[in-house]
């Protein structure tokens, strides 16, 4: 919906395929097509209607768009590359950046023995569909590994864990060539759900930039385009990989109002072949999410500003979006 919004101030008309009816975004798009994510037809129905086609969360089938990938601007790549926890971290690995210690499991051997090697307390989750907690199991003894049982025999991967100082996450947009980043923020999680994040993050000049020349370093290397998150772990002057997701993030929703520019126009800027705009902070900036069931069904979506320095977005509103973005994102910025 936010991306919809970017591209028409952009002049750009837009069509969206979502599998529920009354979706918020189709209140704002020029048209519409409601089908399943899986439903290949009305896939290829949206490419031969769209010039330029893009994806707003990664649990898309990527198999299935490797054949429309023409007329994805920022590939499939990054997509396949984000879908699998293995595949991602090996590619993290590969291209410049730290993982934590990590086995593949798919079996209650594999388990038992990479709980050996890695020790306790470890993090069980599953390869793929796991977001905001979901298909993740903390293990602290083998009293746990009941509770990672009953995943198997979905492949997973079975983690280290961190004692890690903060989780920071960097927003970028690249047109191939050139690769800009929002500013670093902090991200306070609750029950596997993000809570805050605070911008900037409480981190030094040095670190800052480290943090910056490695993400952008690894989207050069990859060949990604288009936008990335990359969330890191950070403990003392380490830095670790967790997870990157290629489109709009959660912990980005900040660059609306807290930047002089945010990341869906940023993305939309790329997908228009326009020059993108270096971002800068207006000043610092918390987001507080608050989750959709505090609020019941809510009512319309909606952006509401109560003063200069305290934005708020409900996100969405339908049913389903209590296991998706059913959030209500709170931006509080000021000197």
């Amino acid at each position: 919906m936010m991306i919809i919004e970017q591209a028409r101030i952009l002049g750009a008309k837009t069509i969206c395929l979502d599998p529920t009816a009354d979706s918020p975004a189709f209140k704002i798009s020029d048209e519409h097509i409601v089908a399943a994510f899986d439903d290949q037809q009305a896939l290829e129905d949206l490419c031969r209607r769209s010039d330029i086609v893009t994806y707003e969360f990664e649990n898309v089938p990527g198999d299935l768009l490797e054949s429309l990938k023409e007329h994805i601007k920022q590939g499939v790549r990054p997509l396949l590359d984000s879908q699998d926890r293995a595949r991602e971290k090996n590619n993290a690995r590969e291209n410049g950046l730290t993982p934590v210690n990590f086995i593949e499991v798919n079996d209650m051997d594999s388990l038992t023995e990479g709980v050996k090697k890695i020790g306790y307390p470890c993090i069980f989750k599953t390869r793929r569909l796991g977001y905001d907690g979901h298909g993740q199991v903390v293990l602290k003894s083998d009293a746990d590994l009941e509770k990672a049982a009953a995943y198997l025999p979905i492949p997973a991967v079975l983690e280290e864990f961190v004692p890690f100082d903060f989780e920071a996450s960097i927003v970028m947009v690249s047109d191939g060539e050139k690769v800009i980043s929002f500013p670093i923020g902090q991200n306070i999680h609750t029950g596997g759900i993000l809570d805050l994040c605070i911008v900037p993050a409480p981190i030094c000049e040095t670190l800052n930039k480290k943090i910056e020349n490695l993400g952008k370093d690894f989207m050069q290397k990859c060949g990604y385009k288009g936008i990335l998150t990359i969330e890191l772990f950070v403990k003392g002057d380490q830095i670790y990989f967790n997870e990157m997701a290629p489109r709009p993030h959660n912990s980005g929703h900040y660059t609306i109002e807290g930047c002089n520019t945010n990341q869906f126009m940023e993305l939309c800027r790329f997908l228009l072949d326009m020059e993108l705009q270096e971002p800068k902070l207006v000043a610092p900036t918390i987001m507080k999410n608050i989750p959709r069931t505090r609020f019941g069904n809510g009512e319309k979506n909606r952006r509401g500003k109560s003063s200069q320095r305290v934005c708020s977005y409900l996100w969405q509103n339908r049913e389903q979006a209590q296991t998706q973005n059913g959030t209500y994102y709170v931006c509080w910025y000021g000197s």
